[in-house]
């Protein structure tokens, strides 16, 4: 490990009300074609949110020992716009639009600078320990303004981040 701890893992940082995910390609990311697999998009915007909860101290486990809450995609819309390849450096931003009494919408972008790649719209819900949805805890709640878009719209359906 070298001083200053930077081969520790990264999870990003909240800037401009977006978090930003710094992510590299690797070989076992692409396909055949030598681009990045369609399905690996999936794992590289969970990583996304993931470290997004994690910065805002609302990681998955705590919250699923603290309070039984399981945070699960219900829907997931994504739009494929341009190739990745190996060694690739992309960054995946992610705000929150609507934030409703159990489940909120996620909207996410990939990007290499400042080139669109994928974009997506998620709708993630918080469910307790029996599989019933569960009203978002407040603490989550409040975490999660510093990375809630602003809208004069009622509805976040297609805001770009």
């Amino acid at each position: 490990m070298s001083a200053g701890g930077a081969d520790l893992p990264t999870s990003g940082r909240i800037e401009g009300g977006a978090h930003r995910l710094p992510l590299r390609v690797y070989y076992e990311d692409t396909d055949a074609a030598g681009i990045v697999y369609y399905a690996n998009w999936l794992r590289f915007l969970e990583r996304g949110r993931t470290e997004m909860l994690r910065l805002l101290g609302q990681e998955h486990s705590a919250l699923r020992e603290a309070r039984g809450v399981a945070w699960v995609v219900r829907r997931c819309a994504v739009d494929y716009l341009k190739p990745a390849r190996l060694d690739d450096t992309i960054e995946v931003v992610t705000t929150c639009g609507e934030l409703r009494g159990a489940s909120l919408e996620m909207i996410q972008e990939a990007r290499r600078g400042d080139e669109a790649l994928v974009r997506a719209e998620l709708l993630v819900a918080c469910m307790g320990p029996s599989g019933r949805p569960v009203r978002l805890p407040p603490e989550l709640r409040n975490a999660l303004s510093d990375v809630t878009a602003r809208r004069d719209s009622p509805r976040s359906r297609h805001i770009q981040v």
